[in-house]
Parts: structure tokens; sequence; C-alpha cells
């Protein structure tokens, strides 16, 4: 019995929708743009913290040592070298490699813009980087005057290819290459090269140190090697474990920054725009078809199966609308990816929520728009 109630109610809601079609594509359209519009503010608002843990994520540490004045990855400050020697004697500690920030200039020595660069300086034996082919390429980076370049740096920095000559802060370096990483949010281009080089072109030595990446023995226990080494460093530093980390990233452009502001009430403000399209719609239908519904009501169906009436209508909708706005959300997740290099990427658990988002939209559209049904009195109507 149960089935065939919900069978005529789907039926009834398909008859309406067809009935008005005109009404219907518009609210298709209204609800469509709004899953669009929730898909592309959920896909930054979840793909910047990922950006800012983009270049972490395939650095080789277990531990991380910062300055206490730690903001994010593009602006760590500095602490004293001898930080490092003191973490290395710490019991559990295997290795510790300093890692060196810098802001550069890069030019064309046949002249143009100047453009603003980010120099990482590494430690080429200590092999910070899990990344392929900045290992293929270390031997290369050991070399005076040799850069790999992110391949994800900005065109407008000219053909990364490997023997071009350029301008770094006024000193002639070579391209050896390029590599396959990200640049996450250090800037529209990034430079990777050795502490000689790094020293040499910039001009600043190798103390004070940017990071430390800490790496430990074979069933070291992570926590009692943070206890320990918190005790034995100076409060000028801080020990961030990588689950600690991500939270301290997610935390800064979720809360510190507009990010979070902007795309979270984005995100709201869409779901608002849906829910209020189809409750318009729905509202409407109902009392363009109020007579039917109170003749409906007169010949013995209760509230409770008018109202079925209208969810399914609600359901059918953004059902509708929700398969298109999947196939727009990918291809404009593609077009964002290339044009901010962000991760911004159609997860299943992305695709899921928003279905889920869409199906509460229609639950509570359905739900404020019956209640002149629920008042409908058939000798009233009559």
């Amino acid at each position: 019995m149960r089935l065939r109630g919900l069978r005529v109610s789907g039926q009834l809601a398909c008859r309406i929708l067809i009935h008005e079609k005109g009404r219907s594509g518009l609210a298709l359209a209204g609800v469509f743009i709004a899953i669009v519009l929730v898909f592309i503010e959920l896909g930054f608002f979840v793909a910047v913290p990922q950006g800012g843990m983009l270049v972490y994520d395939h650095m080789r540490f277990d531990l991380l040592l910062a300055s206490k004045d730690y903001a994010f990855q593009a602006q760590p400050w500095q602490f004293p070298r001898a930080r490092l020697a003191t973490a290395a004697a710490v019991s559990g500690v295997t290795q510790v490699t300093p890692l060196y920030f810098a802001g550069g200039s890069w030019r064309d020595p046949s002249g143009g813009l100047r453009l603003d660069i980010f120099l990482i300086g590494i430690d080429t034996k200590a092999q910070p980087f899990a990344v392929a082919d900045i290992e293929r390429q270390q031997d290369m980076l050991a070399e005076p005057n040799t850069i790999l370049v992110d391949d994800d740096t900005r065109a407008v920095f000219g053909p990364l290819v490997a023997g071009r000559v350029v301008d770094l802060d006024g000193h002639r370096v070579t391209i050896g290459g390029s590599y396959h990483l990200g640049t996450g949010f250090l800037g529209i281009g990034v430079a990777l090269m050795d502490e000689a080089n790094f020293t040499r072109v910039t001009g600043r030595g190798t103390d004070p140190a940017n990071l430390g990446l800490i790496e430990l023995a074979p069933g070291a226990n992570m926590d009692d090697v943070a206890a320990a080494l918190h005790r034995a460093l100076p409060d000028d530093v801080q020990i961030f474990t990588r689950g600690a980390l991500k939270a301290h990233e997610d935390a800064y452009w979720t809360t510190r920054t507009s990010v979070g502001l902007i795309f979270g009430s984005g995100l709201v403000v869409s779901f608002i725009v849906g829910l209020m399209v189809l409750y318009q719609t729905l509202a409407t239908q109902i009392a363009r078809h109020l007579p039917e519904f109170a003749t409906l009501k007169a010949i013995g169906y209760a509230d409770a199966h008018l109202v079925a009436v209208v969810m399914v209508e609600a359901a059918i909708v953004v059902t509708i609308a929700f398969i298109p706005a999947t196939a727009v959300a990918m291809m404009a997740y593609a077009v964002i990816r290339s044009q901010t290099l962000l991760p911004v990427v159609l997860t299943a658990s992305h695709v899921g929520g928003v279905l889920s988002a869409t199906l509460v939209m229609s639950a509570l559209s359905a739900f404020l728009s019956v209640s002149s049904l629920r008042r409908a009195d058939p000798a009233d109507v009559f």
C-alpha cells in the first residue's frame, strides 16, 4: 500500500512539472546554477588548505622544526641554525636537514620584466624532497650557478628549458632542468638550488635556517621524540608533527585569512539561493493548483499524501539539475586547476557531499512550501 501511494505521488508530481514546463524549466535552471556554485565554492574551500600542504607532502620528514613565529609555508620566518644541532642530539632523531627560503628577482639577460620568484635552498646530499625529477638531477644542482625550476612556474617566466641562462638577483644562472611538484602558495614561480648556489645568489649565509626536517629512527615513538625535542629546545622554535602541521595550515587559510570567510559564506549563499528558487517554484505551483489539491483532500487523500507529492516534486527537480551540474563542475575544476594551479579535484566525497546538500535543499524547500497546503480547506476553496 505504501509503495502504491509513493508511485501515485511520483506520477502526480511528474504531471505537475510537465504541465507547467516553463516554470519547471526556470526552477531547474535556478537549482542547476546554485548546485554549480556550491561545487565551485566547495572546491576552493577544500583546495586552498591543500595548496598550503602541497610542497610539504613531498618532503621527507617525520617532525618539522620551525620558528615560534611560523605563519604558513611561504612565511616560516627563521631560527638559529644551532637549533638543528640540538635537535640532532635528541635520542630517536637520525637526521635533521635545514631548508632555506628567499624571494628572488628573475629577468631574462636580454631585458624584459623583472619577476618575483620563490627560491629554495637545500642540502642535496640529504635528499629532502621525495620527488623523482629532483632526485634524478641532484648532481646537477651541485654545479655552480645552476638551478632547477618547477614546471608549474608560470609561462610569463619564458621557456624553462635546460641550458637557458637567466638573471637571478644580478647573478647569471643556468637552468639545469625542471621538476614536477607544484608551486602551492609559494608564488607564481619556484626555483630550487643547493646551499652553495643559494648563498651565492641571495647573499645570505646558512645561519639562520627557515625550516628543519627531522627524520626519526625506525621504531621511534613520534610523540615521545617530539616531547623530548620540546624539552631540549628553547622557546624560540616549535615542533610540528605532520598532523599538527596540516591542522595549522588548514586553520591559517580558513580562519586567519579571507579564504574561509569568502568561500565558506559562498557555500552558504549558494545553498540559500537554490533553496529559495525551489521554494518559490513549489509555493507558486501549490497556489496555482490549490483547487486540484483541495479536490484530492475532499475525496479522502490525507495531508501526508499531498505533502509527499510536493516532496517528490522537489526531489525530481534537484536530481535532474544535479546531473548536468556535476558535469559542468568537472569542466570548471579543470579550468580552475590550469589557471590557479590549485589542487582542485572533484572527488567522490565532494559529489556525495553536494548531493546530500541538494537533497536537504529539496526537503527544506518542500517543507516550507506546504504550509498553505496543510491549511487549505476544501469548503473554502470551492
